[in-house]
């Protein structure tokens, strides 16, 4: 059965606004891009909608109590909230080295997760 979503293309700055029909996980025509970026993004929306994490961890003894976190590969969406659980166990103790591994391969997705600054000890 053929069904018309909608789509705000973010693969460039335009945004633009896409119609995708999709039968099942199949897209079958995308209307409204600018660019070739636009069927790609919708393809792989619909296929395997990926984000990337920013976020915050603990850290013991630092100068201030949390580090600023991401994530180098987007990880699957439908995982977000399980990947944000395992960071909330994570307790670092300072120093913290900016790009230091705070998280390797999360939860099997392939994506590490690195402290985004240096956080010296107290």
């Amino acid at each position: 059965m053929k069904e018309i979503q909608k789509l705000i293309c973010i693969s460039c700055p335009k945004g633009c606004t896409l119609e995708v029909t999709v039968d099942g996980d199949t897209v079958v025509k995308v209307s409204g891009e600018t660019c070739k970026k636009g069927v790609d993004y919708a393809e792989k929306e619909i296929s395997d909608p990926r984000r990337m994490i920013a976020t915050t961890v603990r850290v013991k003894n630092g100068f201030h109590p949390l580090v600023p976190v991401y994530s180098l590969q987007p990880v699957p969406k439908p995982l977000i909230q399980n990947v944000l659980k395992e960071l909330r166990k994570v307790e670092l103790t300072a120093p913290v080295k900016q790009g230091s591994v705070v998280l390797e391969n999360v939860l099997g997705t392939g994506a590490n997760i690195i402290a985004s600054r240096d956080m010296p000890a107290k």
